[in-house]
């Protein structure tokens, strides 16, 4: 009966929840495994013997007396201080944030409020500059930025960064600032608010969501970026992903390689966090500026 009403044979349910069980263990198992091969040594996460060998743990118990080990996160966070980089991550991804609201909200609105064509040409020459490759981009800062001797430093970074971030900034939130009514600015200014006062007080509050979903969005540009935190920033002043590929990069060294094993959940751990604490936000925020005033 409850099929009949939702209007859906029995056999497309159950086709579509099994697409769906297979789908979500397809993607959630690379991510468990790793976490479950953090806690072993790299004889039994990389075992050429047997697949068992990672599931049971037998070098692990040869080697430390216990089927896991904190061996990997050791190694990395304390001996290879892992927490530089992370430190380093949250500066970067904080203030790429900041400044890429900060400007994509005034901007975004200002050019959803415009009235005027070139508006429609700022926003192509936003989506040109955001085609671009990265590297392209990097590529003419590196000059500059040696000759002022300003390269390998955070600051550089920060700016590079919110370069290429901004024009995504603008767009999503231009989508977002087109959803809502003028009729919400009007009323404020003839209640006596001025301009700036009605986006502060009447817009923002309102498009929140939306803040909140660009927000993340900025967040993961800044904490995944690999090309250019590798490219412009020193090995003291390195960012987590930069220095996991250094991880990678010298796995002839022992232990190495479960050093960036712990080193990947590590990074990855947050973001699973960040994303089911905002997950109402996120789909409000999309849902919203999916839809015209």
């Amino acid at each position: 009966m409850s099929d009949a009403v939702n209007g859906r044979p029995a056999g497309l349910r159950v086709l579509t929840t099994a697409f769906l069980a297979a789908w979500l263990i397809a993607a959630l198992f690379p991510f468990a495994w790793t976490v479950w091969g953090s806690f072993k040594v790299e004889g039994d996460f990389f075992s050429r013997v047997s697949f068992w060998n990672a599931i049971h743990g037998t070098r692990t118990i040869m080697q430390t007396g216990g089927a896991y080990t904190l061996a990997g996160y050791d190694g990395a966070w304390i001996k290879n201080e892992f927490w530089r980089p992370a430190i380093n991550t949250v500066i970067v991804t904080l203030c790429v944030t900041c400044i890429s609201l900060v400007v994509g909200t005034l901007g975004g609105y200002a050019l959803a409020r415009s009235g005027h064509r070139y508006a429609f040409w700022v926003l192509i020459a936003a989506l040109v500059f955001r085609a671009m490759p990265h590297i392209t981009l990097v590529s003419g800062y590196l000059l500059p930025f040696f000759q002022m001797n300003i390269w390998g430093v955070l600051p550089t970074t920060i700016i590079v960064l919110v370069a290429i971030n901004q024009p995504f900034t603008l767009w999503m939130l231009h989508s977002f600032f087109l959803s809502i009514p003028k009729d919400l600015d009007e009323s404020a200014l003839v209640d006596g608010c001025s301009r700036f006062q009605a986006f502060r007080l009447v817009i923002i509050p309102v498009m929140w969501p939306g803040v909140v979903t660009t927000g993340l969005f900025s967040f993961l540009l800044g904490y995944n970026d690999f090309t250019v935190t590798s490219m412009l920033l020193s090995q003291e002043n390195q960012t987590m992903i930069p220095k996991i590929a250094s991880f990678l990069g010298s796995i002839e060294n022992a232990g190495n390689v479960m050093f960036a094993v712990a080193a990947v959940v590590s990074a990855t751990v947050p973001l699973f966090i960040l994303v089911l604490f905002f997950q109402r936000q996120i789909v409000s925020g999309l849902t919203a500026g999916a839809v015209k005033g």
